[in-house]
């Protein structure tokens, strides 16, 4: 096997790891985090429903004029605060956290640690 499909095996694998555990209900819905090199993208979704409840990505107008580079931690910090506040205007409190298969470390936690102090509970 090449190490490119090894590597995209690999991540696929862990990411299933936490999706197996993890599941969103209208209750307490689903913190789900994506990031890629240049942006961190988070949205709360109701997997019973199949819905997106809300998002916030380092794409956003507000977010963007706030920080120059959108792959940092100062941008994660930024996408979470803003995302806990949307889901408080929805009437979230509660969520579960799903880091994908990311290691809970760096810019995932920065945007985690934002998300509790705007007011989520994990």
């Amino acid at each position: 096997m090449s190490a490119i499909k090894e590597k995209r095996e690999q991540t696929s694998r862990r990411k299933w790891s936490v999706r197996n555990r993890v599941f969103g209900t209208p209750e307490r819905p689903r913190l789900s985090v994506f990031r890629s090199h240049k942006h961190i993208y988070a949205q709360v979704i109701d997997d019973l429903a199949g819905r997106t409840l809300c998002s916030a990505c380092s794409l956003n107008p507000e977010i963007k004029e706030q920080v120059k580079h959108g792959g940092d931690r100062k941008s994660a910090e930024i996408v979470g605060a803003i995302l806990a506040q949307r889901a408080v205007m929805h009437g979230i409190k509660k969520v579960v956290f799903d880091r994908g298969p990311y290691k809970f470390h760096g810019r995932v936690k920065a945007l985690a640690d934002a998300a509790r102090k705007a007011g989520l509970e994990f």
